[in-house]
């Protein structure tokens, strides 16, 4: 019988490790130990300790599972609840870990109350999202319930991205010949003036692609009609069992499904998430690498979310020069507004008006959770002088506790937080000098005598 106070589990490490295809190295990565550390538990010459086991039930649950004693998913929920900075200070790991083991009731219970408060923020979110949209829940527009979908599901779907991992392996990358070969489809580039990127024509089995697009769209758009065609019935699988309630929200979706196929054949998830460990997520060794833009690195750096395999958890958006998000997810504690803009204190505001150049941003939300995050101006020609360049700016982050394989946080290590909020309809900041209107619920106290930046303060 193992003594529970000194826990040696060499084996079942390594059948974890055979398991999910990792090197010592990439697990050791994982856990945030080193790779001797991690050979000698394999060789049980040390024990496992309470950082270590909550290191594991948090990336590997499932497999995971079972191998302590311990009711490891409570042991993972109640972490999460008791590393929460907005209620208290976080508890010390070894305490935890008795807490579990000793009073489990207990623990379910401290996990039920955050989870409840948790509801109750996100509900006052979404209430503040409704405001800024003028509706409610039942008139979402078809382009909305898609969006909400992805965000639902992680924006990781799992069948479509190990096929198309499996695709891009026996592909190659030579994505056209596979096109010509398996479906009698010849790629046509024409120039369109910009007006239309692709076309295709399933009689006469014809791609057409706009000339004036950069290589990796092009790419992409070849991965895209790849995709459609070899995955078709998955993706129709998928799209039937959403649950949506307009026809123009499951071709919405099946669009969007066929673009994230897309995404993972021309950045496969294995190779993918090596790469960005390796190169600590510098977007422009990964674009360069994998031969795709900017935006489409950041945006698949944010998909990296399967189960026993996942990348560090990080956040993703995209604004216009209106400050409207026009893409978003996270796989932080940080979500975002539906509807309308962000907080004008984050750095991706101030990029979409410097295109090209990176900004990195070190930032605290209100409950005191901190974040890192770079954010890159883009514009993408038109192709046409008589047609605008589009305008935007990405940006991509990481809670700071994952910051040490966030190459971008090495440019402000040391630097002072920026207070930052989601909404200033949520937000309870009472010195913000960006405030556009009060917190909901609060009670206005107007000085006529007295006239600070923002007219007005609050309680």
């Amino acid at each position: 019988m193992r003594d529970r106070r000194r826990l040696f589990a060499g084996h079942e490490v390594r059948t974890l490790r055979a398991r999910i295809a990792a090197s010592q190295a990439e697990l050791a990565a994982t856990l945030g130990i080193s790779v001797p550390y991690l050979s000698q538990i394999e060789s049980n010459d040390r024990p496992l300790t309470a950082p270590v086991l909550l290191a594991l039930a948090r990336a590997y649950p499932d497999d995971w599972a079972g191998v302590t004693g311990i009711d490891e998913p409570l042991l993972l929920a109640a972490a999460g609840a008791a590393s929460d900075p907005s209620i208290a200070a976080p508890l010390p790991e070894d305490t935890l870990r008795r807490s579990v083991e000793q009073q489990p009731q207990l623990a379910r219970r401290m996990v039920a109350i955050h989870d409840a408060w948790r509801r109750a923020q996100e509900q006052l979110r979404i209430l503040d999202d409704r405001m800024d949209a003028g509706t409610g829940d039942a008139a979402r527009l078809p382009w909305e319930e898609v969006r909400d979908w992805f965000h639902a599901a992680g924006n990781y779907i799992d069948p479509l991205d190990r096929q198309a991992e499996a695709l891009a392996t026996s592909v190659g990358g030579d994505l056209s010949t596979r096109l010509a070969e398996a479906h009698g489809v010849r790629i046509d580039s024409i120039d369109t003036g910009g007006g239309e990127l692709r076309r295709f024509d399933p009689a006469r089995g014809v791609l057409t692609i706009d000339r004036g697009l950069p290589p990796e769209s092009a790419a992409f758009l070849i991965a895209h009609q790849l995709v459609r065609l070899e995955m078709r019935e998955a993706i129709a699988e998928i799209v039937a069992g959403a649950g949506l309630r307009y026809d123009a929200s499951r071709q919405l979706l099946a669009v969007g499904l066929a673009n994230y196929a897309a995404g993972a054949v021309v950045m496969p998830y294995a190779a993918f998430r090596t790469a960005a460990h390796d190169l600590r997520h510098d977007i422009d060794r990964l674009r360069q690498r994998f031969g795709v833009s900017f935006e489409q690195a950041c945006h698949r750096l944010s998909t990296l979310q399967r189960p026993g395999a996942a990348g560090i958890p990080l956040f993703f958006l995209r604004v216009d020069m209106a400050g409207n998000i026009t893409k978003r997810h996270s796989a932080t504690r940080l979500q975002f507004a539906r509807f309308g803009g962000a907080c004008p204190l984050w750095v991706v505001h101030e990029a979409v008006a410097i295109p090209d150049r990176i900004l990195v941003q070190r930032a605290e939300m209100p409950d005191g959770t901190r974040y890192v995050s770079m954010a890159k101006g883009l514009v993408k020609p038109s192709g046409s002088f008589a047609r605008s360049p589009r305008r935007y700016a990405v940006a991509l982050g990481c809670e700071e506790g994952d910051a040490a394989d966030f190459i971008y946080a090495d440019a402000v290590t040391g630097q002072p937080p920026t207070p930052i909020g989601i909404s200033c309809r949520i937000c309870p900041r009472p010195d913000c000098d960006q405030r556009a209107f009060p917190p909901a619920g609060t009670e206005l106290r107007i000085d006529p005598d007295a006239r600070a930046i923002v007219p007005y303060r609050f309680a």
